[in-house]
């Protein structure tokens, strides 16, 4: 009987040491334990480490002994499963003008159900809009993908696209950029149907001296190498590229300028008379110069084919609203109206175009992944457009690894913003992807999502479905 005091005293320090261990240990929200880590940057594997999250930043990744430091009020055991960062989408739109907003809105979800993480918003209509969504979502006060935006884009006088910016002096130049720092844009969009060559590079180099970012297409009267000397951040749409893989490119550039050629003529001969090695020699000063592609080329695959499948049957329209699929009527009557030899001419582009992959990769260029999707871009969907978009890649010639870089890494490099996206590890951004099997085995596998993180956000499969269906039955109640 004497004993059991003893006993009790024993218990009872076993209990205070207990608590005062539990105290020391360092609080985390969740626990992601069991997976197979993928280190994108070198396509390696990392297995027998647990993520832990804290809000909405990773607090650290550890091994099973070094977790013993921690304490997450919850843990998700992920056997069997990969883990890698959110995917990013580098080019997207949100238009169709004011009566579309609830519709474009509507899109943000299925970004987060596939996987997309971030967006890089390369400019609509409603440019207002994008930055408000920008802001609440940063706030958490609005759930989607983490948004970053030009605002408006630069045009030229009396352009065609709304929502723009016209320019068409260096003063007025000079407006738009001090209207777009105040707004804290990510980048400047400039796109050429109105400008003149002249104001286009000098936007190019008043962005360039105040240290802005910029996103651009190539207007047909100036060569590739005059936007990279002046600083062309991004070049969007990769058959641009296709009319500096030409030893004509200067001549077919000048008879374009001098109305003698249309630019869809001077894109066939530049097809016809492809150099490999001009190519390259373009490709390497471009590298050089830090000028990055955005290949979108699944938009340019569905527009190019349309011969062959008019997508108007697709499973996943139902998910677009009415209004937004309307927009997508003017690029399919367009295509509508091609002969055969049009129609082998816009096959023929494409290829030549898509076939450029592998050696902008080995001379260097970062290949940054953007699908054009949102209004307009006939069948181009968010969401699981970037997957097309990558499965692209890997048809063409990149590896696995490199179309998941491009996905993933190249984006917010671009911005500047590697410190907190692009790889699993402490004081990265809390935006996650877990799926079912590898994607540096088969790329198909980004598909096989078992369960999204963003912004620190838990969305399980059962979430997702749900995102999904509610997404359907909005669309399938509209009007």
């Amino acid at each position: 009987m004497r004993t059991l005091p003893a006993l009790s005293v024993l218990l009872a320090a076993l209990c205070v040491a207990h608590d005062s261990l539990a105290s020391e240990r360092i609080g985390a929200d969740l626990a992601l334990t069991g997976a197979t880590l993928i280190d994108v940057s070198d396509g390696a594997l990392v297995r027998g480490k647990t993520v832990l999250l804290k809000g909405d930043t990773i607090l650290a990744v550890v091994d099973r002994k070094a977790l013993r430091a921690y304490a997450p009020r919850k843990t998700l055991r992920l056997a069997g499963k990969y883990l890698m960062p959110g995917l990013w989408d580098s080019h997207v739109h949100f238009g169709g003008g004011p009566a579309l907003i609830e519709e474009n809105q509507r899109l943000l979800p299925l970004y987060i159900a596939h996987g997309i993480t971030a967006v890089r918003d390369c400019s609509g209509d409603l440019p207002d809009t994008v930055l408000d969504w920008r802001s609440r979502i940063n706030a958490g006060t609005m759930s989607g993908p983490t948004i970053f935006t030009s605002g408006a884009k630069l045009e030229g006088l009396k352009p065609l696209w709304k929502g723009t910016i016209e320019v068409g002096t260096p003063a007025e130049v000079s407006a738009a950029l001090d209207k777009l720092q105040g707004q804290k844009v990510d980048f400047v969009k400039i796109t050429e149907n109105t400008m003149t060559p002249q104001i286009y590079l000098e936007a190019l180099r008043q962005a360039k001296a105040r240290g802005m970012r910029t996103s651009a297409h190539l207007p047909v009267q100036l060569t590739l190498n005059d936007a990279t000397e002046q600083g062309l951040g991004t070049l969007e749409h990769q058959a641009y590229l296709l009319r500096a893989a030409t030893p004509r490119e200067k001549e077919l550039t000048d008879l374009v300028a001098q109305g003698k050629l249309s630019g869809r003529e001077a894109m066939a001969q530049s097809v016809d008379s492809y150099d490999e090695h001009v190519a390259r020699v373009a490709m390497r000063s471009m590298a050089a110069a830090g000028t990055a592609i955005v290949p979108t080329l699944y938009g340019s695959y569905v527009t190019s084919y349309l011969d062959q499948d008019d997508h108007r049957q697709d499973a996943y329209l139902q998910y677009i609203g009415k209004g937004l699929r309307a927009t997508y009527d003017w690029r399919v009557q367009r295509a509508a109206q091609d002969g055969p030899a049009a129609i082998a001419a816009r096959h023929a582009s494409f290829e030549k175009a898509a076939g450029l992959l592998p050696m902008l990769a080995q001379e260097g260029v970062q290949i940054i992944a953007g699908t054009d999707a949102g209004f307009l871009n006939s069948y181009d969907y968010p969401g699981t457009a970037l997957h097309d978009e990558i499965a692209l890649y890997v048809k063409y010639g990149l590896t696995p690894t490199q179309a998941l870089q491009s996905a993933v890494l190249a984006g917010p490099r671009f911005l500047g913003k590697l410190e907190r996206y692009g790889s699993v590890a402490s004081n990265k951004a809390a935006d996650l992807l877990v799926l079912d099997a590898n994607p540096l085995r088969d790329i198909s596998a980004t598909r096989k999502i078992h369960l999204v993180v963003s912004r620190g956000v838990v969305y399980d499969r059962a979430r997702l479905d749900r995102m999904l269906a509610d997404t359907k039955a909005w669309v399938a109640a509209q009007p």
